[in-house]
């Protein structure tokens, strides 16, 4: 199957971004701690912002090409599917890398697993209602 490639790449972007406006301005509203994934990626690796940016989106295109491989396996509509994809790179986020980060599982705290988790859902439903039909041209 071909893919629009373009298409994927631009929803890997677009979702990254909305999830981290989600992160950082909108959790604090709703009384979830503020969440910059790319800060917790910069401190991990020599504290420079723009590589934690870099690679925040690198990670966000890289999912995005990853749902785009599974989204015709996955039940309902596009944006329930990219959000139903999320749940795995969040689980992968809460159990694996938060802990090789030194941080609890789950952020240690049932406000930043449920804030990170809304963050995820919605960059899901974004790669999803933006890739819509992988195999469309």
């Amino acid at each position: 199957m071909t893919r629009n490639w373009g298409r994927i790449v631009t929803a890997g972007v677009v979702g990254t971004a909305v999830m981290t406006i989600v992160g950082l301005y909108v959790a604090p509203m709703m009384g979830i701690p503020r969440m910059n994934p790319a800060e917790m990626l910069a401190g991990q690796m020599g504290g420079n912002m723009m590589i934690g940016w870099v690679g925040h989106f690198m990670i966000g295109v890289i999912l995005a090409v990853i749902y785009s491989m599974v989204a015709e396996k996955l039940p309902g509509a596009w944006p329930v599917r990219g959000a139903i994809f999320s749940l795995a790179p969040w689980l992968m986020a809460m159990v694996v890398m938060m802990p090789m980060m030194g941080m609890p599982l789950f952020g240690g705290a049932m406000a930043t697993g449920v804030g990170s988790l809304i963050g995820h859902l919605v960059y899901g439903a974004v790669i999803g209602a933006m890739i819509g039909d992988p195999a469309r041209p």
